[in-house]
């Protein structure tokens, strides 16, 4: 028999059906609520609101568990590439041996953009934002395979948009740099794979090939591969509720881009760089800080410390401060940031006003550092972000579409504004 839970209203009692997981949180069905009694409910950030069903990734805040399909984190982060991660998290099993290798093969045939899109780029300031860029830039792609934006295209027309939105994600996010440095763009290899061809990209000159290193590499694998997907987030979320609609995958992950661009979501490795930076810069005194962030009176916040959904130690954020230092070793680089943030880290885990509220390093602690140490600039690390949530966001629209429950996104409000009244001319208002 299924399970029900029980909702008095007003003295009358409502049956509402609850639906099980298969791990982690219970749901407990109110789509019928307010046809049945005229209520709704009220959940600003839709912190305890699911809004679908998913098999992608489960996480639980309260023990610090992350998996993408089962396989736990630390395992996918140290045995998988990153075009694997993304097979498995858009497939939903890990690729043989001949899939993977059709799946690269096809990142690289698609790498290039169109001729025609590099003009799009001239028209853009040295100086934009290179999400502004990323983000529109996506979009305009889908102007380049109209046959492929038809409200339910086949399952082979959204795999050819999957390999192209994987593929081209790389140059745009290189060309939006070189587009910033005054250089012009360099063109992918085909003997390179996913990431080594991104650096590529980045950082080669028309004279000068740039040196690829396998930490670095294997650094910025693991980054992207920790960002692939992380459950229903502020973006994640956006790009299934723009999907929601029919919209085409290269306007949801558009939207997805736009909504990853905020500070509070993945912007926040950029703030903990410019926070450390302000330490440095100020003699490292890392007490002041910590007090002015214990002072409910001084709105200042240690940026990189705490999470949303997380109530314990960020899985992801272990594995990257690994990362960080095998990185600085074998490169034999000393960034004073890096002494400044393990000072940070250890005064923090130690001081019971941390401890209670549970803030804990989050996973945008070291990731900016690796960023900074590899030679990215600030500015292109939500950029970064943006590669590797693409995989997640594409299986969460993927899924989305699949699903037979799915209705267009329409939440409910609660209206708190004027009842009626007049409208008044401009000669009588005051």
């Amino acid at each position: 028999m299924s399970k029900t839970a029980t909702l008095t209203v007003n003295g009358k009692v409502y049956e509402l059906p609850m639906i099980e997981s298969t791990i982690g949180d219970t749901g407990i069905d109110i789509s019928k609520l307010r046809s049945q009694t005229s209520f709704i409910t009220l959940d600003p950030g839709f912190a305890n609101t699911g809004s679908c069903r998913s098999s992608i990734t489960y996480l639980d805040g309260e023990k610090g568990v992350l998996r993408y399909r089962g396989i736990p984190i630390k395992e996918v982060a140290e045995k998988a590439t990153f075009v694997e991660t993304a097979y498995l998290l858009i497939y939903g099993e890990l690729p043989t041996k001949e899939q993977l290798s059709d799946f690269s093969h096809a990142f690289s045939r698609h790498a290039n953009l169109h001729e025609d899109m590099k003009n799009f780029f001239l028209g853009y300031p040295n100086t934009g934002h290179p999400m502004a860029m990323l983000s529109a830039m996506i979009c305009a792609l889908s102007a380049y395979y109209p046959e492929l934006l038809k409200p339910e295209p086949s399952d082979q027309e959204i795999d050819l948009m999957t390999i192209q939105l994987m593929s081209k994600i790389r140059t745009i996010c290189a060309c939006t740099y070189k587009k910033s440095i005054g250089e012009p763009f360099i063109y992918a290899r085909e003997d390179y794979d996913y990431v080594a061809n991104f650096l590529h990209m980045m950082f080669s000159t028309p004279t000068k090939e740039y040196k690829i290193q396998k930490p670095v590499v294997n650094a910025l694998r693991t980054l992207l591969i920790l960002h692939g997907d992380h459950e229903q987030n502020c973006s994640t979320s956006t790009v299934r509720l723009v999907g929601s609609s029919w919209a085409n995958l290269f306007a949801s992950i558009s939207a997805g881009v736009c909504a990853l661009w905020g500070p509070l979501h993945g912007g926040a490795n950029q703030k903990v760089v410019e926070m450390l930076e302000e330490m440095h810069s100020t003699g490292a005194d890392i007490t002041k800080y910590i007090e002015r962030a214990k002072d409910s009176n001084d709105p200042y916040r240690l940026m990189g410390f705490g999470h949303r959904v997380y109530k314990n130690y960020d899985p992801r954020a272990r594995i990257i401060k690994s990362k960080c230092d095998d990185l600085f070793n074998t490169l034999g680089v000393h960034d004073p940031l890096l002494d400044i943030a393990v000072k940070l880290e250890n005064a923090v885990l130690k001081d019971d006003y941390f401890k209670e509220r549970k803030l804990y390093p989050n996973v945008d602690f070291y990731s900016g550092i690796i960023y900074k140490a590899i030679g990215i600039p600030a500015n292109m690390f939500p950029v970064l972000f943006a590669i590797g949530r693409l995989p997640g966001w594409i299986a969460h629209w993927r899924e989305m579409k699949a699903s037979k429950e799915t209705r267009i996104g329409r939440p409910r409000q609660v209206y708190t504004g004027e009842i009626e009244r007049d409208f008044v001319p401009i000669e009588k208002r005051k």
